[in-house]
């Protein structure tokens, strides 16, 4: 081959190179980042009207992607994340409240990183799970093959790590507790990014659930005095919005890596809320404290201002750019039909979900679905009630309660109830309830049951957060420390859901604390975190003298006397597989009893063992 026969080989060969790397570039799948935060309204962002509030990364993409603004997720926590992550309702996934053991996201569902996952991504998720502590509910359970998060539904709750407070606390990175220096914000988001950089050439799915703002307020000093001298607003809103910040000052941090790494333009960056605000609005003596963008009712509300949320979506990739406005009724489980389809997602295990593809209006194929009623609700109940703190919605009309209609386009104050002016409208949709409830509430009689007894898993621990009690419940751990520091004693006696796997003798150990902090039952722990307005103080802790301990699982039914210096009292028994009712209990030396706040529950040996052993 002659020079120049070669050279222009050469070049050929180059440019058919530079071709498939280009064309191999332009058809990776797009990377998947969801970022949720904790309790943050519509309301809390400037680019919705807040003239306080300081988020310009979240102005900017407000301006950048396609935002929706009739976007509707649960009206708290749990239920909110389980219609995410499942796209199906969330009541429907078994998650109607964010303690009780209705919690616990139904297992037969499969979750969206699992459904990446089986497309080739690599899964990360990192904050606030929420949705199950123990197997097999957790998020390593469920298709994330990184994680690092706390406990429960905040920091600082009954199934995180002992005297966790925002600051140096310890996570559990894949299932093992580990202690991390700073603040709670910043760690989720230097995790996320350091998974982004070692996923950078490989398609990822990231879930960047946050715990804040979420209650305490505890955040870092120069976020608190960024809002000091703000006469509008309360100290605790001081806080909050100081929260909201940080996270802001965080997004834009990884917004700067996405682009260094050169996988900005082909990531589908997601920005969204789990309900209306839990503290950004209140009215004391006719004064407004905050701003809730002229919407009716806060977290836990039916009205609007309960459940409508931000939702920001940006992909330049795939041209959902420029700032544009989307009204039409859309809803937290329509994400994962959306990503499935925007991300051509051709292994799909479930196909059966409630919310539908957005996938047509993002790409401009049709100006409106079709018409559709959805429904959220507030049952924060151990067994849901009819009606019970429900909005019933379409595009422009909600029905509250079975009784009272707005018209939201004309009304979005939700003052003018007219359901005497339009009945046909309020029979239609009481129909289109019933339905709903008919179809959600097929699998009521089932709670889920953590499994115990799995040859991997040494020891299950459950805590009084998942007890199954109408009565208060210690679900975080001011209360684990004082029980009687709310409005009302939470002494719930109640029952666990346990699946035994197999057959075999098994050590139940009850305890009063958590085994990390390892107190005796005589402990009283001294008060725990800093003294500002802004900051969360936990209790002392308070003893109380016990009497005895009992076990009762079906017919089963044991008794102990409590060693008030011991750390525990253990009980064995012999467990036969499948699914029971587990009631612990601690009885004080004035009768009164309550659920053991800490199970500590592993498998010891097989019948062959004893008969071995005698």
């Amino acid at each position: 081959m002659g020079i120049l026969s070669k050279v222009l080989y050469a070049w050929a060969l180059g440019s058919s190179l530079l071709g498939t790397m280009a064309m191999a570039q332009t058809d990776k799948k797009p990377n998947v980042i969801i970022i949720l935060t904790d309790d943050q309204g519509y309301g809390d962002i400037a680019a919705h009207g807040n003239k306080v509030i300081k988020t310009p990364t979240m102005d900017k993409l407000h301006d950048e992607g396609v935002r929706f603004t009739n976007f509707h997720s649960g009206t708290t926590c749990a239920p909110s994340r389980s219609g995410l992550l499942t796209g199906v309702d969330g009541n429907r996934a078994g998650v109607w409240h964010t303690i009780g053991g209705a919690s616990l996201l139904r297992e037969k569902f499969v979750l969206m990183p699992q459904v990446f996952e089986e497309n080739g991504y690599a899964t990360g998720m990192y904050g606030k799970w929420h949705l199950g502590d123990a197997y097999p509910y957790r998020p390593e359970d469920r298709g994330f093959q990184e994680t690092v998060v706390h406990g429960g539904g905040g920091v600082g709750q009954t199934p995180d790590y002992w005297q966790n407070n925002y600051f140096d606390d310890t996570y559990w990175r894949n299932g093992v507790p580990e202690k991390f220096e700073g603040y709670c914000t910043d760690i989720f988001f230097s995790e996320a990014m350091d998974f982004m950089e070692r996923k950078k050439d490989h398609p990822f799915f990231l879930y960047i659930s946050l715990n804040a703002p979420h209650g305490p307020l505890n955040v870092p000093q120069k976020y608190y005095d960024m809002y000091k001298g703000e006469k509008t607003i309360n100290d605790d809103q001081k806080a909050y919005y100081g929260m909201i910040t940080n996270i802001d000052d965080n997004i834009a941090l990884l917004d700067k890596k996405l682009e260094a790494l050169g996988l900005k333009d082909n990531t589908i960056l997601i920005f969204m809320t789990d309900n209306g605000t839990q503290t950004g609005h209140k009215v004391v003596k006719g004064k407004v404290q905050g701003y809730n963008a002229g919407m009716r009712g806060h977290k836990g509300s039916q009205y609007e201002g309960g459940h409508r949320v931000p939702f920001f979506m940006r992909w330049k990739d795939g041209k959902l750019t420029g700032g544009r406005s989307i009204d039409q009724l859309t809803m937290n489980f329509d994400v994962l039909p959306t990503l499935i389809d925007l991300c051509d997602l051709g292994k799909v295990p479930n196909l059966g979900y409630d919310g539908k593809s957005l996938a047509p209006l993002l790409n401009k194929e049709v100006e409106k679905l079709p018409h559709r009623y959805c429904v959220v609700d507030n049952n924060r109940l151990q067994q849901p009630v009819k009606w019970r703190m429900s909005a019933v919605m379409d595009d422009d009309w909600r029905l509250i309660d079975g009784k009272e209609l707005y018209h939201i386009r004309k009304d979005p104050g939700q003052e003018k109830d007219i359901a005497s002016k339009h009945p046909e409208k309020v029979r239609e949709m009481r129909e289109a309830y019933e339905k709903w409830w008919d179809y959600t509430s097929r699998d009521f009689s089932r709670y889920e049951a953590y499994k115990v007894g799995v040859p991997s898993i040494e020891e299950t621990t459950i805590t009084v957060h998942d007890l199954h009690s109408s009565d208060p419940i210690a679900w975080n751990q001011s209360y684990i420390r004082d029980p009687e520091s709310g409005k009302k004693p939470a002494f719930a006696d109640g029952f666990y859901m346990i699946d035994v796997q197999q057959d075999g003798y098994y050590e139940i150990e009850l305890r009063r604390w958590p085994k990390e902090s390892n107190l005796a039952f005589n402990a009283t722990p001294p008060q725990f975190g800093q003294a500002e307005k802004w900051y969360k103080v936990l209790p002392q802790g308070v003893s109380y003298p016990l009497k005895s301990a009992s076990l009762d699982i079906d017919a089963l039914h044991l008794d102990s006397p409590v060693d008030m210096k011991s750390t525990n009292v253990t009980f064995k028994a012999y467990l036969v597989k499948g699914r029971k009712r587990l009631k612990t209990s601690f009885i004080r030396e004035d009768g009164v009893r309550f659920g053991a706040f800490y199970a500590y529950l592993r498998k010891v040996g097989a019948l062959s063992d004893q008969k071995e052993t005698k």
